[in-house]
C-alpha cells in the first residue's frame, strides 16, 4: 500500500506547481490527499461522481485537518468553477485524449495538465500531439516499486521545464 499508492503518488510532487490542484477521478484521494498533506500551502480539490467516495474524501479531509482540500462531487463534463486550476492532474482517470478534452474546462490558460501512467503511453500521445503538440513525458522512480511509471505534462512551454 505504502508504495504502490502513496509513494506511487509523492512521486509527482517535483512536476507540481502552481497554486491551485483538481484531482479529477479521485477515487479514494490518489494523489490529492497526499498532495495536500505535502502542499499545505495550496489549495487542492478532489473531484469524484460516486458520492461514496466523495464522502469517504470529506471524512479523510476531516480526521486530517486538510483545510486546504475542498472535496466535489460531480461528472467531470459537468463540474462548473468561477476560476479555473493552475494544475489538473489524474491517476488512472482516462485516457490522455479523453482527460484532456474533458477536463479543458477546468484548466486556466497557462496552465497544465499532469497525467499519471503506467508505462510509456505512446499511443495515447501520438492521438494526442496534433492538439497538443507541446507535452512531455518523464519517467518517475517511485522507491520498492519495479514497475515502469510515467508523468506526462501537457500544457504551456514553461510548464514543460524538468524540475
Amino acid at each position: 500500500m505504502v508504495t504502490r499508492h502513496l509513494l506511487d503518488s509523492l512521486a509527482i510532487a517535483p512536476y507540481v506547481a502552481g497554486r491551485t490542484l483538481l484531482d479529477v477521478g479521485a477515487g479514494a484521494g490518489l494523489p490529492g490527499v497526499p498532495m495536500a498533506i505535502l502542499f499545505h500551502d495550496r489549495e487542492v480539490h478532489v473531484l469524484d461522481s460516486n458520492g461514496k467516495k466523495a464522502r469517504f474524501l470529506f471524512q479523510v479531509k476531516t480526521a486530517l485537518g486538510l483545510d486546504n482540500m475542498v472535496v466535489h462531487q460531480a461528472r467531470v463534463e459537468s463540474f462548473c468553477v468561477a476560476d479555473a486550476f493552475d494544475t489538473v492532474l489524474s491517476r488512472a482517470f482516462a485516457s490522455l485524449q479523453d482527460m484532456v478534452h474533458g477536463c479543458r474546462h477546468l484548466l486556466a490558460p497557462d496552465g497544465y495538465f499532469l497525467a499519471m501512467k503506467g508505462a510509456y503511453p505512446a499511443d495515447e500521445l501520438s492521438v494526442l500531439s496534433i492538439e497538443y503538440p507541446r507535452s512531455a513525458v518523464y519517467p518517475l522512480a517511485v522507491p520498492g516499486l519495479d514497475e515502469q511509471r510515467h508523468l506526462v505534462v501537457i500544457g504551456n512551454q514553461q510548464s514543460l521545464r524538468q524540475p
